[in-house]
Parts: structure tokens; C-alpha cells; sequence
């Protein structure tokens, strides 16, 4: 963000190209003393109509603005006994519509944990469906060292994936498996690290994949992401290719290689 970009001069004095603490003040309509305690984490609880004029001033996006007010109500929040978490479990009605579909849909958890998929996506998803459960994560998967020679779009997926991480790891921070992700992450991969140190956010519900798949090919496939009923909790995601291109060929045929197998 720039001055100009909020009405204010540049100044020939200027030493910043980004807005002063003091115009970032001004503009959210606080002190600079209030804003600066803001800032550092003291004792200070902005109101949303402050939050929403930061969020206007830094050109926030829609999902950076909801995750700025999430971490806010956070801070407003007294402590409270840590609470106690179950594991994430995929409803029986939930399976049993997972292995209708007809395409390849995996059941992903808050933290990006693969908890159940169906056949299709079994053959997809190769090699990582054999791992042990604690193994099977969509990060932990992209980070692999091997991961660029089968997902062409590996880097920008695991930017995508890590933005995800957080807004959930923000709307719950005490989460013991939150907590246990981002720290082995963070351990094992430069790349991990330096994207979390970024803090970008994202409630990505659609995307699209590249992967060059060992049996078939290169394939470019669009996913969606459907919540599962309860809240917070587990999402549905189901691949599928544009009708009438080269991908929806190349998924037939591993949906009939999967048949063959059977």
C-alpha cells in the first residue's frame, strides 16, 4: 500500500515507500501512541470499526480482513481451561457417499490430514495411500523432495496449502494437532518456514491440480471442496476434468485400469 494510493502526498522527505505508522493511524482513525501499542501486542482492544479502517488502509483482502478480526476476538478472549479435542472421524454416512462418487474425492481435515478417500482417488493419490495415517497429509505429501517430479504446480500449491494451514490454525490456536503440524513442518522444511513466516491466509474452496501421473499421464484436474455436516470439521474434495479434453480421457481410462484391477 502507498500513500498515493489512500489520498495522502508522498513528501520529498519520505524514507518508506509503504504508509508511516503515523498515516496508518490516522486513517483508522487512533493515536499513533494507541496504534503502536496495537501493534506490539500490549493491552489494547480495537474495535471492529478500527479493525475494518486497518483492513481498508493495508488493502486487506476479504479473507486477510475475517482472519484479522478472528485473531482480534482471540486476544479479546479470557483464557480458558484448554479444551479437549476428539479426533477428526469421518461420519459412516460420509463414507458411504464417498464411495458413490464416481470421481476422485478424498475426505480432508482442518489440518489438511487425508482421512478417508474413495478407490479412484486411492489410485490418484498412488503411493501416498499406503502411508501410515499419521503420514497422510496433504503438506507433508507437496514438501516430499520427490513432489515436483509428479505435482507441476507443486510450489504455488504448497504457498496455497500453507495460507490454508493458518487460517485454521488461527481459529483455533490451542489445537494440539495444529500445534504438532506447524512445529514438525517448520523442523524438517526451509520452504515450510518461510511461508509461514509470510502469514498469508486463504479459505481456498476451488482449485485446480497438475500432477504427471505414472499410469496415465499428465493430468490437469479442478477440485471443490464441500464441508462435511458438523462444525469446525472435515471437508469434501472431489477432482474432475472438463468434458470433452485429453484429462477426462486420461481419468477414464485410470477409472478403468482401477475396474481392471479389481
Amino acid at each position: 500500500m502507498l500513500p498515493r494510493d489512500v489520498g495522502l502526498e508522498p513528501g520529498p522527505r519520505r524514507r518508506v515507500a509503504g504508509l508511516r505508522r503515523e498515516e496508518l493511524a490516522l486513517l483508522a482513525g487512533v493515536s499513533s501512541d494507541y496504534y503502536q501499542r496495537m501493534e506490539q501486542g500490549r493491552d489494547v482492544r480495537p474495535s471492529e470499526q478500527v479493525l475494518d479502517a486497518l483492513a481498508r488502509a493495508l488493502n486487506f483482502s476479504a479473507e486477510e480482513t475475517r482472519h484479522l478480526h478472528t485473531l482480534a476476538a482471540a486476544a479479546r478472549t479470557p483464557a480458558r481451561a484448554p479444551r479437549h479435542h476428539e479426533p477428526e472421524e469421518v461420519p459412516p454416512t460420509t463414507l458411504r457417499l464417498l464411495h458413490t462418487m464416481t470421481t476422485p474425492t478424498m475426505v480432508v481435515g482442518r489440518f489438511l490430514d487425508v482421512l478417508a478417500w474413495n478407490p479412484l482417488a486411492g489410485v490418484l493419490l498412488d503411493e501416498f495411500a499406503r502411508l501410515p495415517r499419521a503420514e497422510r497429509n496433504l503438506l507433508k505429501l507437496l514438501l516430499h523432495p520427490e513432489a515436483d517430479r509428479s505435482c507441476a504446480d507443486r510450489t504455488a500449491t504448497v504457498a496455497e496449502l500453507t495460507a490454508m494451514l493458518r487460517t485454521q490454525v488461527a481459529a483455533d490456536p490451542s489445537h494440539p494437532r495444529g500445534i504438532e503440524l506447524v512445529g514438525e513442518l517448520a523442523v524438517h522444511s526451509d520452504e515450510f518456514a518461510t511461508l509461514w513466516a509470510r502469514h498469508d491466509v486463504s479459505e481456498t474452496t476451488r482449485g485446480r491440480m497438475r500432477l504427471d501421473h505414472p499410469l496415465v499421464g499428465e493430468l490437469t484436474l479442478d477440485w471443490d471442496a464441500y464441508p462435511v455436516p458438523g462444525a469446525p470439521g472435515p471437508v469434501l474434495i472431489t477432482y474432475t476434468a472438463e468434458a470433452g479434453t485429453p484429462d477426462e480421457e486420461r481419468l477414464r481410462l485410470l477409472a478403468s485400469l482401477l475396474t481392471t484391477r479389481a
